[in-house]
């Protein structure tokens, strides 16, 4: 298991993440836009002042159940411990352990 308040604190991005999000593209648009140097400096400025916290790269992926966030299959959201024990007890559909 995962500490709590790292657990907690990815829940807290992803909120930020989806907050942030339109008035990071609205910006990044009125950037592109711009002509005027001194104006285009501001919206950087206003850019800047966006919590780092709310940054689509600061999401990491951590399993439903367990909350690692190391050996993290994508397929099925799980932790490779977690993904083991249910293929063993039968729970994930159409895997089987390998033997050759």
């Amino acid at each position: 298991m995962a500490k709590e308040n790292m657990v907690q604190r990815e829940i807290k991005r992803k909120k930020l993440a989806l907050k942030y999000y339109d008035k990071k593209q609205d910006i990044k648009k009125l950037i592109k836009l711009s002509k005027n140097f001194e104006k285009n400096i501001e919206l950087q400025q206003k850019l800047q002042k966006i919590p780092r916290n709310s940054l689509s790269c600061r999401k990491r992926n951590r399993c439903w159940m367990t909350g690692r966030s190391r050996g993290f299959y994508r397929d099925f959201g799980l932790s490779r411990h977690v993904l083991r024990e249910m293929a063993h007890s039968c729970l994930l559909p159409g895997i089987k352990k390998s033997s050759w």
